[in-house]
Order: structure tokens, then C-alpha cells, then sequence
């Protein structure tokens, strides 16, 4: 168990690095041209130096891409993160929700004046976006291990962020990422109260029976489910993840195709939401329930409660009056949106079309989970090589380990002997040779410690004479 964590630390490691190379590269490469990393000098001098879809800040901004891409887990550096799991649970609720994992999304918000001038490379933000929302969401649908449901749906909903950040609904994305904390933060800490409550069960299918043993984790846990899920009008999910849906739609560089993926999307997270709320506080009592949580645990889930209905109302949408405190207090850095001509008009139609699509898809997973069970290993069984595709994050492990993975572990075992092993081998035996006559030193024996002592003495007082 523990090598299994230290392969996923490992994991972590070495995909982040490969996004973290990309970002230093394109931060020398800004260096070079501005003279200076000061974000604020470099977004002032950008469109004075450069023209839109000037090469060089295209290149730039795809380098900055992907230290964005390594950092949030979004496609195709996405595996890691649902490995990452194996940590504690409040650290995945600190930098796998609220944090490190959504700072890729801060990055391209906060140097958006390149992405502009790179028109590009921002539409390949948007692209990987769409994308990812959809291939996390799907193996969130098949997964078992509470934490892991919790991880790909990390991954989805960063995808969202990523989706608005590319059709340039910049203040959508970051309010989007304030909300997102809030839910899946206290979805991390509830689910982590359940495992330990539980000993240690990870299992969804085997849990359940939760609800009445466990009142105040329910009712939070539900809460911050239906942030994720966007219940209509009552959670902060529902008015942060309905301005990228619009926006998608109706913003100047949104089009059908990043609409579609963001509704699939939000039909697909109420899926699977739900599944997981019914399968950990519905049917019955499958593993015993240990002692209940004290204050130090649902303490943080109130509060967190708390921000997942009410968060969203610091910015209402536009038809029901728009408050711009969120979006008033972000314009000196982040532009508005452009909408198409005649957009404002549907964006009731567009509210409810994702009203409609969330409480079908809550009701899709009622009717699996807990009204027709049956039908559920019939379902499963006819889907099973899909299903076990999705499981797997789409293969893209065995392909990474395919490609990368075992060649490189091929030439490293064939290069073993190389001369570098022999210089570092001499470096050691070196040392060790050093060390066996210092040893010698130390051997507890009192006469040749005061022997040293003397020879010490005299070795001194020669010293003194020949220097004096």
C-alpha cells in the first residue's frame, strides 16, 4: 500500500515537471523579450511589442499553456491527479479543490492580454477544456472509490474554467473558480469524515445507510452536491457554472461545439453526483458506522455549506439584475466578454435548458441507484468494455506507459554501465575508503584514543616550533 503511494507522489512529480518545463521555458522567453517577469510591465509592453497572432506570442502563450495543462490536470497531463488521491483527505480538499490544482486556471486568467494576442493558442484552451470536462466526466460515472469520483470531477469542472477561459469569459472562469472551492473542498473533507467514520472504506457500493447515522455530514455533503450538480437557483454552482454555459454560447468566441461539450458536461456531473450521494447515504447499512464526527470535523463542512448556497449571489445573472460585485472588484485586470449581437435574449432559455438538463440527470441517477436497481448491473454488463474504458481515465495510462513508460525503462536498464554510473560509483568507493580509516579512529579502545591524543599533541607543538 505504501509503494502504491509512493508511485502516485512519483506520478505527480514527474508529469507536473513536464508542464512546469514548458512554463519555464516560455518565462525565459518573455525575459527575453521584456527584459523583466513583472507581470503587470509585461502586459502593458505586450501589445506594443506584438500584433495579434504574432508568432512569437503565440509560442509563448502554447509554452504557458501547458504549465497550466501540468498544473490543473487537464488534457494530456490529467493522470495524476486522480492517483494524487491516496493523500490525505484535507490536503485534498486544500490544494486538489481550492488551490495548487485550479493555479493553471489563475495563470492564463492573469496573462490573458498574451492568450488575446495569441488567438490561437487561446482557442486551444478552449478545445482542451471542452475535451477534458467531457473525458473526466464520463470516468467519473464508472469509478467506485469515493475520493476517485471526487478527483475526475476536479478535473471536469477545472475543464469548465478552462472552457470559459477560452471563449474569453475571463471574470466567468475565476468566479467559477472561487465557487468550486467552496463545493468541492467540502466535499473532499466530507467524504474524508465518511472514510474515517467508516475505517478507512473507500467503496461507494460499500457503504450506504449514512443518512439518519450521520445527519450533519448528510446534509453538507448533499449541499455541496448540489453546488457541483448546479441545482437551479438555490446553489453558488448553479450561477457560477451557468455563465460559462451561456458564455459559451453567446460570447464573440463562443460556438455550438463548446456548448454542446459544456451541456453534455453538466448533465453528465449531475450523473454522477448523484450516484454518489446515493450510494453513500441511501439503501442499506453495508459497512459499521464508527464513532460519530466531532465538531472539529463538521464544523468546517457548515461553513463550507454555508458558502456553496449563498457564494454564487455575490454575482446574479444578467436577467435577473446582474449585481457586478464579483466582476466590478476584478476589472482593472480582467476585461469583459464581447457577446454576440442579440445574445442577452436567450439567456433565459439557456438557464433553463441547464435547469432542465441538471434535475433529468439527478433523476437518471435516482432511477439506477435507487429505483431500478436491477437494471443497473444489466446496464453495466452490456456497456462493460466501455466501461471499463472510462474506468481506466480512457486508457490514457497504458498508452503514457506504452509510449514513454517502458521505453525509457528499456534504455535505462540497457545503458546501466554507462561511464557516468562509474564516475558516481568512484565518487562512493572513494568516500568509503575514507571512511574505513576514520573509522579506525573511533574503535572504543582507550589507548589508541590517548595515543591520538599525543600524536595530535606533538603534531600541534611541531607546528608552532617550525612556524615560530
Amino acid at each position: 500500500k505504501e509503494e502504491k503511494n509512493g508511485y502516485a507522489a512519483r506520478k505527480a512529480f514527474i508529469i507536473t515537471r513536464v508542464g512546469d518545463t514548458a512554463m519555464a521555458i516560455g518565462l525565459f522567453k518573455l525575459f527575453q523579450v521584456f527584459g523583466t517577469l513583472n507581470i503587470q510591465e509585461i502586459l502593458t509592453q505586450a501589445p506594443q511589442s506584438w500584433t495579434a497572432g504574432s508568432e512569437m506570442a503565440t509560442a509563448i502563450a502554447f509554452l504557458l499553456l501547458g504549465g497550466a495543462v501540468g498544473k490543473s490536470a487537464q488534457l494530456p497531463l490529467q493522470t495524476w491527479l486522480p492517483d494524487a488521491m491516496a493523500g490525505p483527505s484535507p490536503v485534498s480538499a486544500l490544494i486538489h479543490a481550492a488551490t495548487m490544482v485550479t493555479a493553471g486556471v489563475y495563470l492564463i486568467a492573469r496573462t490573458h492580454v498574451i492568450f488575446e494576442l495569441a488567438p490561437l493558442a487561446q482557442l486551444w484552451v478552449g478545445i482542451i477544456g471542452a475535451l477534458t470536462l467531457l473525458i473526466a466526466g464520463f470516468s467519473a460515472l464508472t469509478q467506485f472509490d469515493l475520493k476517485r469520483v471526487l478527483a475526475y470531477s476536479t478535473i471536469s469542472q477545472i475543464g469548465y474554467m478552462f472552457l470559459a477561459l477560452g471563449v474569453g469569459a475571463w471574470s466567468a472562469a475565476i468566479f467559477h473558480f472561487m465557487i468550486h472551492a467552496f463545493f468541492k473542498a467540502l466535499l473532499f473533507l466530507g467524504a474524508g469524515a465518511i472514510i474515517h467514520i467508516l475505517h478507512h472504506e473507500h467503496d461507494m457500493f460499500k457503504m450506504g445507510g449514512l443518512k439518519d447515522k450521520l445527519p450533519v455530514i448528510y446534509w453538507t455533503f448533499l449541499i455541496g452536491s448540489a453546488s457541483l450538480a448546479a441545482l437551479p437557483f438555490i446553489t453558488a454552482g448553479f450561477y457560477s457554472k451557468d455563465q460559462i454555459l451561456w458564455l459559451a454560447w453567446a460570447g464573440e468566441k463562443g460556438n455550438v461545439w463548446f456548448f454542446l461539450a459544456a451541456l453534455i458536461g453538466a448533465f453528465v456531473t449531475a450523473i454522477y453526483t448523484f450516484r454518489m450521494v446515493f450510494l453513500t447515504f441511501y439503501g442499506e447499512e453495508k459497512t459499521h458506522v464508527g464513532h460519530p464526527a466531532g465538531p472539529l470535523m463538521t464544523l468546517p463542512l457548515i461553513v463550507l455549506a454555508i458558502l456553496s448556497l449563498f457564494g454564487g449571489f455575490i454575482e446574479l445573472p444578467h436577467t435577473l439584475g446582474h449585481v457586478e460585485l464579483f466582476s466590478g472588484f476584478l476589472k482593472p485586470v480582467l476585461p469583459a466578454i464581447e457577446l454576440k449581437p442579440g445574445a442577452e435574449s436567450s439567456e433565459w432559455i439557456l438557464q433553463l435548458t441547464a435547469a432542465v438538463l441538471c434535475l433529468t440527470g439527478i433523476y437518471v441517477a435516482y432511477f439506477f441507484y435507487m429505483k431500478r436497481k436491477d437494471l443497473r448491473a444489466e446496464l453495466k454488463s452490456s456497456m462493460i468494455v466501455l466501461n471499463r474504458f472510462w474506468f481506466s481515465g480512457w486508457g490514457f495510462d497504458s498508452l503514457y506507459d506504452a509510449v514513454f513508460v517502458r521505453p525509457f525503462v528499456f534504455l535505462a536498464n540497457r545503458n546501466k554501465n554507462d561511464f557516468v554510473d562509474r564516475l558516481y560509483e568512484g565518487i562512493v568507493n572513494i568516500t568509503n575508503f575514507f571512511h574505513n580509516i576514520f573509522a579506525q579512529t573511533q574503535n572504543g579502545v582507550m589507548r589508541w584514543y590517548i595515543m591520538g591524543i599525543v600524536i595530535g599533541a606533538i603534531f600541534v607543538l611541531s607546528i608552532g616550533l617550525i612556524i615560530g
